[in-house]
């Protein structure tokens, strides 16, 4: 035991000079609240830098920088770059109670961000509460220095952020849920770019406009960082040319609308070769939510043509698909395909050695005469029907210094029963959840298949589970139950895509694998928000490998204490 506080000190004191001495590019968030008019009205809002959106930052493959993060803001915060793998350095991840505490009102934390094979669009977001509604930004990761991409150079780029916006507070909108844990009140508009567009109320001077040259190619790096819808997204009178998806290239494919779910990033080319006219970009939202329950507004942008000419009285608007439309989405995902050539080579494990199975369900706390007053109409969320509760302290601190009782490893690898799980009548018996703070451990360089089954407990819902430390390949999915003898037999295991985040439709599952190669804690779950705080989530702890390369990097100094 000495001899290993001992080596743990040491990896400590080395790698704080090592962490303060590198000159690696350095940028300042200051988190701090700014007003902004919206919808007719003002209010304080928290931004980085007073931006909203937050600034996007660039950099090229293989890059390592440092972000100094100051909280001026009122609330705790956390910073978390999605989709970044940070080998063996979770202690910059972001997420709130799982890697780090988060950064008290007047403290800073300086966060190492470490990109290795990412290369395409991600983004950043706060990791807490639900303050990532205003606090977020795009990633912007250039191939390395010498190379380019696997299409043609396009003539310009563009972030295209996907939001929202509340009239209401966003920290009075969260604590109603978490106290309440309805279904919590909807955005009152949708925004591209922080703008609401033509269609809402005091927004139309405002409405983003995109200058195009006839001729010229535009690659539109998507980001949806809506908290809890997938959107529709389309402009009219063109097609769009997927290319990439999670900072990870994709087999060229055009569409008129693509469907992004929350959290996830899709790159597109857009050709400017219409008639010289003013076109709508829009975006509206995809859900299996019953009316009333979701944000039914559509934000939109103006595509104008550069020239001459008189513009139609009102620009034309695309089409986009029914809110409900699941097979339109479903259609979407299923296109996608890794590149999976010389350049840009995949790695699917083929021999498996850790199965998991998780069922995705909306549950309830307790029945009828069983519940306190009030509680019968919460609702919570589980993963194999345990709900993840927050710890006091953070995960990681707590495996790496091997503090005690602050989570369990418990968490099953399968269902306790397999049945109809996507049955329109269900028992009740499995609606009540358990609660804990339980992870899954896996072995260092472990091949891991993990299938995620939606479940039709409280109607279903869709899903957007998101890993942290790793991307994974996408190998399988479909509707209705998974089959285990016959769903295996179609999986694509010749180019499935890259992703880090993945749409798991309502009643249907998802098939993916991956490689634990990343030492250190990473959290797991929906990044539909509301199912979040109502419990969608858990970690996999990730053990060191034997050699010094493979073992977790120490703490850095200024840690935020819990």
């Amino acid at each position: 035991m000495k001899v290993s506080i001992y080596n743990k000190l040491l990896g400590f004191l080395l790698f704080f000079s090592f962490y303060h001495c590198q000159a690696w590019p350095r940028y300042k968030f200051v988190v701090k609240e700014a007003p902004y008019t919206r919808l007719c009205s003002t209010k304080n809002i928290l931004t980085v830098n007073g931006q909203f959106p937050g600034p996007t930052l660039y950099v090229n493959k293989g890059d390592t920088i440092v972000v100094d993060v100051y909280n001026r803001g009122n609330y705790n915060i956390t910073i978390h770059w999605h989709g970044v793998k940070q080998p063996r350095n979770p202690w910059s991840d972001g997420p709130e109670y799982i890697t780090q505490c988060p950064i008290q009102p007047g403290a800073k934390f300086r966060q190492k961000i470490i990109f290795t094979t990412e290369e395409g669009t991600l983004w950043w977001h706060a990791h807490s509460t639900w303050l990532r509604a205003t606090v977020h930004g795009a990633l912007i990761i250039y191939p390395k220095i010498g190379t380019s991409y696997p299409f043609p150079k396009p003539d310009v780029e563009i972030p295209i952020i996907l939001g929202e916006w509340w009239k209401e507070d966003i920290m009075q909108v969260y604590l109603d849920l978490e106290r309440y844990a309805g279904s919590g009140v909807p955005s009152d508009a949708y925004l591209i770019n922080g703008q609401p567009g033509d269609f809402c109320p005091c927004s139309k001077p405002e409405t983003l406009r995109l200058k195009v040259k006839r001729g010229f190619t535009y690659l539109f790096r998507i980001v949806n960082a809506i908290l809890i819808d997938g959107l529709f997204f389309a402009i009219a009178n063109h097609t769009v040319t997927v290319v990439g998806s999670d900072a990870s290239y994709l087999k060229p494919f055009s569409r008129t609308f693509i469907c992004v779910t929350p959290g996830q990033t899709v790159d597109v080319l857009l050709e400017a070769n219409q008639s010289p006219n003013h076109y709508y970009m829009a975006a509206s939202v995809y859900t299996t939510l019953l009316p009333g329950s979701y944000n039914n507004s559509t934000t939109t942008a103006i595509i104008e043509y550069n020239g001459n000419y008189t513009p139609s009285s009102q620009p034309m608007l695309p089409y986009l698909p029914e809110y409900d439309d699941a097979e339109a989405s479903v259609n979407f995902t299923a296109s996608f395909r890794s590149l999976a050539d010389k350049e840009h080579p995949i790695d699917v494990p083929m021999e498996i050695n850790t199965h998991l199975f998780y069922t995705l369900s909306i549950n309830i706390p307790c029945k009828n005469n069983s519940c306190p007053a009030g509680e019968q109409l919460r609702f919570i969320a589980s993963v194999n029907n345990v709900s993840f509760l927050n710890p006091s302290i953070d995960i990681l601190q707590a495996y790496y210094c091997c503090i005690q009782g602050v989570y369990g490893t418990n968490l099953p690898d399968f269902p306790q029963l397999f049945f109809d799980f996507t049955a329109d009548y269900l028992s009740t018996k499995w609606e009540i959840p358990q609660l804990g703070t339980e992870v899954r451990v896996l072995d260092y360089n472990s091949t891991v298949e993990l299938v995620f089954q939606s479940t039709n407990f409280i109607k279903g819902a869709d899903h957007g589970m998101h890993l942290h430390g790793h991307s994974f390949y996408v190998v399988g999915l479909g509707l209705w139950n998974f089959d285990k003898d016959k769903d295996p037999l179609t999986y694509n295991l010749v180019d499935p895509p890259l992703q880090n985040t993945i749409h798991v439709p309502r009643n249907g599952w998802m098939a993916i694998r991956f490689r634990a190669n990343n030492p250190g804690v990473w959290h797991m779950h929906c990044h539909i928000d509301r199912h979040m705080v109502w419990g969608m989530g858990t970690a996999f702890i990730v053990k060191d490998g034997k050699s010094p390369e493979a073992k977790i990097l120490p703490p850095p100094p200024d840690m935020p204490p819990c």
